[in-house]
């Protein structure tokens, strides 16, 4: 059985989300997701809309999401990959490089975000509308 992670805050859940979500869970047999804890997100100055907990259960009620797991801090990649007998580390082709390193653990793929829409847009584009 190969096993997949990837790695993310998947908040404000959008079609690009689903896409990466497939894409992962097409390259192996099972697929788990290590979203960013609340705390986590703080340290990276980064303010998620759902909480951890709520995230979780969105993602856990995803047909390709087989396991959800938290991630605490950016160091921990190489003891999920270990602890979990990952055979793959999917991510964004944004972070393309970032995650190098885990090559002498596992496959490192990066693949190609969807063109248009993203987290970021989608709180830009409410923000917009809210003060337009």
């Amino acid at each position: 059985m190969k096993k997949v992670i990837t790695y993310g805050t998947f908040d404000l859940l959008h079609t690009g989300h689903i896409n990466i979500l497939r894409r992962a869970k097409e390259i192996g047999d099972y697929l788990i997701v290590a979203i960013s804890s609340d705390e986590f997100n703080a340290i990276k100055n980064k303010k998620a809309y759902y909480s951890f907990e709520q995230r979780k259960a969105i993602l856990e009620a995803i047909r390709y999401v087989d396991e959800v797991i938290p991630e605490h801090n950016w160091e921990q990649k190489i003891v999920d990959v270990q602890k979990h007998q990952i055979d793959i580390f999917v991510m964004g082709d944004d972070w393309k490089g970032k995650f190098d390193f885990l090559k002498d653990y596992c496959e490192v793929v990066y693949l190609p975000r969807t063109v248009g829409i993203s987290t970021t847009k989608i709180k830009t584009d409410l923000n917009e509308v809210n003060n337009g």
